[in-house]
C-alpha cells in the first residue's frame, strides 16, 4: 500500500482519516512534508503523542469535507476511512483537486458491507463502499484509475491526475 504512493522527501501528503498515526509512523519520514486529518479529536491526540519526533507533521481534527487546507499535495491517500463518508463522490472530488498535476491517490476501503460497526460498548453507522462504484467516483472526479487489486480485508485503487 505504501509502496503505491512513490514517496520521497520532495513529496508532500496528505492522509485522510489519519486515527492514532498507525500509517503515518511509516509514511512521514518518508517524505517532505505530512499533513493527516481526522474528525475525531481524541485519535488526533494520539497521533499528535505517535508522531511528536517528526517535524514535517502538520494535524488537524477537522471533516475532510469542509477542512480548508490552503495547498495542494503530491499525494492523497486514506486507509479504510472512506466508510465512514456519505457523499463519497463529493470526497473525491476534493482528492482530485487537492491533487497536483502528477499527483496520486491511493484509497483502501474495507470488504465489509455491514451497515453498523459494533464497538462493543456502541455502534457506529457506517456507508460501505463498494468496489465498482468508487471506479465510477474516480473516473468522475477526472482522476486515472491505473491499478486495482485486493488483500485479504481490503480493495485498493491507486489513481493519478
Amino acid at each position: 500500500f505504501i509502496d503505491k504512493m512513490e514517496l520521497n522527501k520532495d513529496k508532500s501528503v496528505l492522509e485522510i482519516g489519519v486515527g492514532t498515526g498507525r500509517l503515518a509512523v511509516h509514511v512521514a519520514p518518508l517524505c517532505g512534508e505530512f499533513c493527516g486529518v481526522d474528525i475525531s479529536s481524541k485519535t488526533i491526540e494520539r497521533a499528535k503523542e505517535n508522531l511528536a519526533e517528526l517535524e514535517n507533521v502538520r494535524l488537524t481534527c477537522a471533516d475532510f469535507l469542509s477542512c480548508e487546507f490552503g495547498c495542494v499535495f503530491d499525494v492523497v491517500y486514506s486507509s479504510l476511512t472512506f466508510m465512514h463518508i456519505k457523499e463519497k463522490q463529493k470526497a473525491v472530488n476534493k482528492v482530485a483537486a487537492l491533487l497536483k498535476d502528477s499527483g496520486g491517490f491511493v484509497l483502501s476501503i474495507d470488504k465489509n458491507q455491514e451497515r453498523f460497526i459494533d464497538t462493543g460498548t456502541r455502534k457506529i453507522r457506517i456507508f460501505p463502499d463498494i468496489p465498482e462504484e468508487i471506479k465510477t467516483y474516480i473516473a468522475n472526479s477526472g482522476l486515472l484509475l491505473i491499478e486495482q487489486y485486493e488483500t485479504e480485508f481490503a480493495h485498493i485503487f491507486v489513481a493519478i491526475t
